[in-house]
């Protein structure tokens, strides 16, 4: 049951649900408490610690019964409905129809579910694996359902009557023959259809991430149109499910510490080093996060993708405030704290207006010296997210030696190609030695990468 656990949070991730890794021990401490005698209390238990959005139920109401079934009591026996009277008499009629008609009879008649292997073999025959839309895998199903001859059960059904009345069964007998076909027909007919649906969902897990669309990620941001921007979107929330999982996993090794040779040294000067004890030093890998955004509409969609990336991964951030400017610095912490990511990126977006020629970084940096300082400790990483182009305007860059001096760090990440940079009004030649690491985001691949960074190297 725990492997099928972690294939649901796989496809859960799969699909988009932000799902941490403490979050998934919590979902198999849960059911190791609940049990899984009851359905009910299972699904409670998953969904109370797997889920922390709302609007993530219909999702995981979806895959639910694709990993763990319907609930349903799979097939039924004969002897849950005929008397042992009627139960010889199917038997004998059985034994009188043509052989074609007869495996179908028997699995549907004596009540056998098919075991795992017999569905892998029969989805290996039909094609299930190489099904990758929901038109193709409802394909392979119905070439499964032909397989075993469900397409001729209505024929099957008819034949065993007739052979049934001939051996004398009254019409009550028949007619619980007929309940006993349809509803193992039905049962067998809904395992094929989960069966084939939780292939599709794992599938859709093994793929999810960067490799998933690997052109499109790789796409320059401002080569983008509408209708790739959107799919990029779609692909924001699988690939910070599998950051967060790796930022997760960090944070939970580094809660751990490191050996510290210095403090093991004095501590055991008092006693010769026998017995020897250890020290440790304790590494906190959450960074305290401050976004200054360019959201001009040279480098719109980088940042609008940054702040996606960045808020969907705020369960990782101990504190972030972001600001974004096109010629003036303002402050956009409040709509990420009331909404989701993408509902309040578009919020932003549409109150800062993009416009043409009309950046002015250095006066937008001057600003941020004046009203925001605060926002800046010596925990804090301050993430500069532009291309640097300022109209040949004071860049500033005593502001930002001010912010160096004040934070822990600053990081860089410019979504101009490397050639371009110093070209024209490009000031981030001058930026570069202020800032103590600077990354190329051309597009969301390299863009993840640099945020993955921040996680591997936190406050």
């Amino acid at each position: 049951m725990e492997d099928r656990i972690v294939d649901f949070v796989a496809g859960l991730r799969g699909a988009g649900v932000r799902v941490s890794l403490a979050e998934s021990e919590d979902s198999l401490c849960a059911v190791r408490q609940t049990g899984t005698q009851s359905r009910d209390t299972f699904k409670t238990a998953l969904s109370l610690t797997l889920i922390k959005d709302s609007g993530d139920l219909p999702t995981f109401e979806r895959l639910f019964p694709l990993y763990f079934g319907t609930g349903e009591k799979p097939l039924l026996q004969p002897s849950d409905l005929l008397s042992p009277e009627e139960t010889e008499r199917l038997r004998q009629a059985m034994q009188s129809l043509p052989p074609e008609l007869l495996d179908l009879l028997r699995r549907l008649m004596r009540g056998r579910p098919m075991k795992q292997g017999e569905l892998d073999a029969l989805g290996e025959q039909a094609g299930l694996p190489d099904a990758r839309t929901p038109w193709e895998q409802r394909w392979a199903e119905q070439r499964m359902k032909r397989a075993l001859g469900l397409e001729e059960a209505a024929e099957a059904l008819e034949a065993l009557l007739e052979a049934l009345a001939e051996t004398g069964m009254g019409e009550q007998g028949l007619e619980k023959v007929r309940e006993l076909f349809g509803a193992n027909l039905e049962a067998l007919e809904e395992q094929l259809h989960h069966f084939a649906g939780g292939s599709a969902a794992r599938r859709l897990a093994e793929a999810s991430g960067p490799e998933a669309e690997p052109d499109l990620l790789h796409r320059p941001f401002r080569h983008l149109d509408e209708e790739e921007a959107d799919a990029l979107r779609d692909e924001v929330r699988r690939l910070a499910a599998r950051l967060r999982s790796r930022a997760a996993l960090r944070h939970r090794r580094g809660k751990k510490g490191v050996l510290d040779p210095k403090g093991t040294v004095r501590a055991n000067l008092r006693h010769g080093g026998v017995p020897l004890d250890l020290r440790w030093r304790t590494r906190h890998l959450k960074p305290k996060l401050v976004l200054i955004c360019d959201v001009s509409t040279s480098v719109r969609h980088c940042a609008e993708f940054m702040l996606r990336l960045i808020y969907e991964l705020q369960d990782q951030v101990a504190k972030a405030r972001s600001f974004a400017f096109i010629d003036r610095m303002e402050e956009i912490s409040e709509p990420f704290h009331e909404h989701r990511p993408e509902v309040a990126v578009e919020k932003v977006l549409r109150n800062l207006r993009a416009g043409y020629y009309n950046t002015d970084l250095g006066a937008s940096l001057a600003q941020f010296s004046r009203d925001f300082l605060d926002s800046v400790d010596g925990r804090t990483t301050v993430i500069l997210l532009g291309d640097g182009r300022n109209n040949f305007n004071d860049p500033r860059l005593d502001v930002v030696e001010l912010i160096g001096r004040r934070a822990r760090r600053i990081v860089w990440m410019n979504p101009e190609p490397r050639p371009l940079w110093g070209s024209g009004d490009s000031d981030i030649l001058a930026y570069i030695p202020l800032c103590d690491r600077i990354h190329q985001v051309g597009n969301l691949a390299e863009l993840a990468a640099a945020v993955d960074r921040l996680f591997i190297q936190g406050a």
